[in-house]
């Protein structure tokens, strides 16, 4: 399954084109495409229209939804945060943490545009699409 960040899903919504936009373009109706708790969060909180709101809403509703902290994954967030860390790497948001920690702990991709989780690709095995 493919996770989609919200950097790409505020990418899609604006319709500014990108590579990973596009990307998620060929995938919808294609690929099993699925949205974590966090993701939506940090996409519906941008709306300042309850109208655009709530459309987003119904259609973000149509992927699988997954709660993805939870305690053992805030753990191995932390683990994951402390780890990078040591190697002088800095994640500046902990939301991106946890985001890549739950794609790694349930070996799903992550389609993305933030930079912040490019260290989880190349340290500690997340795999990006694209």
């Amino acid at each position: 399954m493919v996770i989609v960040d919200s950097s790409v899903w505020i990418d899609y919504i604006n319709r500014h084109d990108t590579v990973q936009t596009s990307i998620l373009q060929s995938l919808l109706g294609f690929e099993q495409l699925g949205i974590g708790d966090i993701i939506l969060t940090e996409v519906l909180q941008g709306f300042r229209s309850d109208r655009d709101y709530r459309r987003t809403l119904r259609g973000l509703s149509a992927f699988h939804a997954f709660e993805m902290l939870g305690v053992d994954n805030a753990i191995r967030s932390a683990e994951n945060y402390r780890g990078l860390r040591k190697r002088g790497i800095t994640i500046r948001k902990t939301t991106d943490v946890m985001i890549a920690t739950f794609c790694i702990e349930e070996g799903h991709q992550l389609l993305f545009s933030d930079a912040d989780f490019q260290p989880f690709v190349e340290h500690l095995g997340l795999v990006a699409v694209g």
